[in-house]
């Protein structure tokens, strides 16, 4: 089919390459002209991917309708803190009545709104769906196997995604839970942030193994409050994303918090790195949903200071060891043994 890709940054670009090497018509919409000539000509992203060419196949433009003309699907790849200036400047040329995936990770810091959530927004009378999971785009451009998972409020429409995306080397699961699925993405960045200060800081694969399950629990605890199912936090697009985003060098949230955590401040960390950090924006707008839904994030409120208060690393690691003492798994009376139900107990 033909296929428009908004954005031409790392993730969009392994995207796009993706999507023609399955034999899609692929348009690219590049932020300037400038831009779009130099893929035109290049073909590469040489500080992403050194020594790699995307498909000759690929049409590269900086006009917006000339970028959507005809599409039988729109794919949103940009930076979510340029989803919604992007979104507006597409508006006129998108219209109504299109089907628009988006692929990145983030939540509005001032409205609290997920991509899709703004997408609807934005871009009224369009059915609007996400696509996340475990996939650094330096392993997709390369085609090693990955998996994901397409979340749609229709099944069809999950399912067109699925049909659209799937090979040999990308396998593609379906998922009505759109809410979870973009709140395992978001906020997981947030916790890499923070296994990224533990490596900074010298600690060891003890601390990180207890970071990323009880990272799990606590964006589990915020989804379901908002209303996401448990069951989605469990898989690629919570604990799949979480895991591979603390322990990989591709990670740019975990380089930058390996900076932190070496002393530098979150702008330098995010200078160094070279990309956006999602997750130094998604805390924000995890701190104010804790508040609205009256839901502890312990970890993500010590990042939150880190990042913002200048609370060293150590110190914040320090708090989370000494919180109170409590049951690692919270349970009513009626399903702890007898024992544990005495006095005797603690």
């Amino acid at each position: 089919m033909n296929i428009s890709l908004i954005g031409c940054g790392a993730w969009g670009m392994a995207i796009a390459s993706h999507l023609a090497r399955q034999g899609h018509d692929v348009r690219v919409w590049a932020h300037s002209e400038a831009e779009a000539e130099r893929l035109t000509r290049e073909r590469s992203l040489p500080q992403a991917f050194p020594g790699i060419e995307f498909p000759e196949s690929i049409y590269y433009t900086n006009d917006r309708r000339e970028a959507i003309r005809g599409a039988g699907l729109i794919v949103f790849a940009v930076a979510s803190p340029y989803t919604r200036a992007t979104a507006e400047s597409f508006r006129e040329a998108i219209g109504e009545g299109n089907r628009i995936v988006t692929v990145t990770k983030g939540i509005e810091e001032g409205t609290l709104l997920t991509q899709t959530d703004l997408l609807e927004v934005l871009l009224p009378g369009n059915e609007v769906a996400a696509l996340s999971g475990p996939t650094h785009a330096e392993e997709v451009i390369r085609s090693m196997p990955t998996a994901i998972v397409a979340a749609a409020k229709s099944r069809e429409f999950a399912e067109f995604i699925q049909d659209a995306f799937m090979s040999e080397t990308f396998r593609v699961y379906t998922s009505p839970d759109v809410l979870g699925v973009e709140l395992g993405g978001s906020l997981k960045n947030v916790i890499a942030l923070a296994a990224g200060m533990l490596d900074g800081i010298g600690y060891g694969d003890n601390i990180k193994a207890a970071l990323i399950t009880r990272g799990i629990h606590e964006i589990s605890r915020l989804a379901i409050a908002m209303g996401a199912r448990p069951g989605t936090l469990q898989g690629l697009s919570g604990m799949g994303d979480l895991i591979v985003t603390c322990a990989s060098m591709h990670s740019r949230n975990r380089r930058a918090g390996i900076l932190i955590g070496q002393g530098k401040t979150a702008d330098e960390a995010m200078a160094e790195v070279g990309q956006i950090v999602e997750g130094v924006y998604s805390a924000k707008a995890a701190i104010a949903l804790a508040g609205k839904y009256k839901t502890p994030l312990p970890i993500i409120e010590e990042v939150d200071k880190v990042l913002f208060e200048g609370e060293s690393a150590k110190d914040a690691v320090r708090a989370l060891m000494m919180r109170e003492r409590k049951m690692e798994n919270a349970l009513t009376q009626e399903d702890l043994p007898e024992y544990w139900r005495s006095d005797n107990s603690r």
